[in-house]
């Protein structure tokens, strides 16, 4: 059965340059750091998406994560970069300082009156309105594609228990209940796939923790996937949460967490800035991913040359004068092992203290 009651919290976005998101984020759209939490090693319900190393988890927002939809930034220490799919459209905001901070500082542009479209260093889509909050906060309203609207609309109104609360022809907008940021589903063109590449999100709702073994029961009845079956997830000196992660037709990942433990582990942290700015100065991780990555490709490089000559060598001793001068040359020396190239360096330092110290407290 569909919950009780279900309440909106954050879209979960990944990102590689955490230092200019967090700036962007703050310094012009005027949202704060909430929560900073560092873990040692991967989610086991891919909060992070399918990696094992280290990484943190920063909630942004304009309120507390009780009153406020919110966003969550996944940062994982031993990846690069993700490349973009077309999963997420865009992200509402009605905010009126943030509209006059992008159009003083001349950043992304007028759509239409009254609305400026912006995309942040890591490549999300912000609309910004020139308004002021409704019941729904700031953070109004989070924009995924469909490639399949009708069937898109089915699932999160049918197996979940959402309303439609507007439609078009190409769009339609769900909610989980008044006062809450709603989604907006948009078709895709006729013939275009969904691809949500490798940085694609997560939308996360809490609902009675009574009410996500069933719900996870009605959805398998109805033949939609469950990514990650009822599980307890731990963060460091805070409350243990269960969550289950769905899937809806288009892949969309969909958490729905125990709504009492959530609220404990969702406290503001004042101290949560200072944490976020600390992690980020002693993070050394994209030097250290660099330099791995001009070993692999001095390493490879290494290998070709050897290849060429090798092909080189072996295409002259097949020649007549070859076989000619080997006939008549003293036996070679047995060839010497070329030395194996370094092994890769440990993962930065800074960022396992960053992490350890976390998780002592």
């Amino acid at each position: 059965m569909a919950p009780s009651s279900v309440r909106a919290l954050h879209y979960v976005i990944k990102v590689a340059d955490r230092t200019a998101t967090v700036h962007f984020l703050h310094d012009v759209l005027g949202m704060h750091a909430l929560r900073h939490e560092e873990f040692k090693q991967g989610c086991k319900a891919a909060c992070n998406g399918p990696y094992s190393g280290m990484w943190s988890k920063t909630m942004m927002g304009y309120d507390s994560e009780d009153s406020a939809f919110v966003l969550e930034l996944t940062y994982n220490y031993d990846v690069k970069g993700y490349r973009p799919g077309n999963d997420h459209v865009y992200f509402k905001i009605r905010n009126r300082v943030a509209y006059t901070n992008l159009e003083e500082q001349g950043l992304g542009h007028e759509i239409e009156f009254n609305v400026r479209e912006v995309r942040s260093p890591d490549g999300h889509v912000f609309r910004v309105l020139n308004e002021d909050p409704t019941d729904s906060g700031y953070l109004a309203s989070v924009c995924l594609a469909s490639a399949d609207l009708e069937r898109s609309v089915a699932y999160w109104a049918d197996a979940l228990g959402f309303l439609e609360v507007d439609r078009g022809d190409d769009f339609a907008v769900m909610s989980a209940g008044a006062g809450q940021a709603t989604l907006r589903l948009t078709q895709l063109p006729a013939g275009t796939a969904l691809d949500r590449g490798t940085g694609y999100g997560r939308i996360a709702f809490s609902c009675p923790a009574a009410d996500l073994s069933p719900l996870q029961e009605e959805v398998q009845a109805r033949g939609y996937r469950v990514l990650t079956p009822l599980v307890s997830l731990e963060t460091p000196g805070k409350a243990t949460v269960q969550v289950v992660i769905l899937a809806d037709p288009d892949g969309h990942e969909i958490c729905f967490v125990g709504d009492e433990a959530f609220r404990q582990l969702s406290v503001p942290d004042d101290n949560a800035p200072t944490l976020l700015q600390r992690s980020i100065s002693l993070d050394g991780s994209r030097e250290w991913l660099e330099s791995k990555q001009q070993r692999q490709e001095g390493a490879a490089s290494h290998k070709a040359t050897a290849a060429v000559g090798a092909a080189g060598a072996k295409s002259a001793a097949g020649s007549p004068q070859a076989a000619g001068a080997a006939a008549a040359a003293p036996a070679a020396a047995a060839p010497v092992a070329a030395p194996k190239p370094a092994a890769p360096a440990a993962a930065p330092a800074a960022a396992a203290a960053v992490a350890a110290k976390s998780a002592g407290k």
